[in-house]
């Protein structure tokens, strides 16, 4: 599992008690819930705390076409014969990973419901084809994470309920210009700007907006600026032309931007 070790400290500003939240789940290893809009920051603090609990870290990011065996192994055919590949949640299970599903809610239904024994106090994982019932290893925790909205699929309150819950939502923005600015390596003042047009482009959600700029976005706009791009033109690159492509919709991001700059 050395491949899967975070070697240097990533990034991630707290906002609350969220580190010894996590630290205080994983002690007991009670698989863990993070909710909260993209871009927020859920994957980065993840792997702050990997490397902070000095655990690998296993990450699967979850679409539509993720099966369960996809995420438990399968038989594999190659020069040398059959042999079995463990997906990646065996393989965090097994050697004492954490293994962190992003955006759960994504994933076909037989793959949310094969997580159902390892979170559990059984802490199992069968892997029919092999006829083995894999017990995780002392080590291991599960961490999932969806981005809940008017438009998102649900999780089922049998898989809801075998999860703690950790809220997150975007910081205030003081503290997210100094993450942006951090992050991009620009001035406070012009962090401050572009976070400024991220908050009015948040106002919009939910009057045509699915999602405001993400913290995600603002940085990325920032990195723009240090290539001599304007903080505005970054904006709209970044965020507003990115954000919609619905005439009304887009023309309000635009008058955003306009009473930023």
């Amino acid at each position: 599992m050395d491949a899967y070790r975070i070697r240097s400290e990533p990034f991630y500003q707290a906002t609350g008690d969220e580190t010894a939240l996590f630290e205080a789940a994983y002690a007991k290893r009670l698989p863990l819930m993070l909710k909260g809009p993209t871009g927020c920051g859920k994957t980065r603090f993840v792997e702050h705390m990997a490397w902070r609990l000095g655990r690998p870290l296993v990450t699967v990011a979850c679409h539509d076409e993720l099966s369960a065996a996809d995420l438990v192994g399968r038989w594999l055919i190659d020069a040398e014969g059959t042999r079995w590949q463990d997906g990646p949640l065996a393989l965090a299970a097994r050697h004492g990973a954490i293994c962190y599903l992003d955006e759960l809610v994504e994933a076909r239904a037989d793959t949310t419901v094969v997580i159902h024994p390892l979170a559990d106090t059984r802490r199992l994982l069968p892997l029919a084809a092999r006829n083995e019932l894999l017990a995780a290893h002392p080590d291991f925790a599960l961490v999932v994470s969806y981005n809940p909205g008017p438009l998102a699929r649900e999780l089922k309150p049998s898989t809801r309920q075998r999860f703690c819950a950790l809220e997150f939502h975007y910081p205030a923005p003081e503290m997210e210009a100094a993450i942006v600015a951090r992050e991009a390596g620009v001035p406070l003042d012009v962090a401050a700007g572009i976070v400024a047009f991220g908050v009015r482009t948040r106002r919009l959600q939910g009057h045509g907006l699915d999602d405001g700029a993400s913290t995600r976005m603002l940085v990325q706009a920032a990195l723009l600026t240090t290539q001599g791009i304007a903080p505005r033109r970054a904006c709209r690159m970044a965020v507003a032309d990115a954000l919609s492509d619905e005439p009304g919709v887009h023309e309000a991001l635009v008058a955003a931007l306009d009473a930023s700059y």
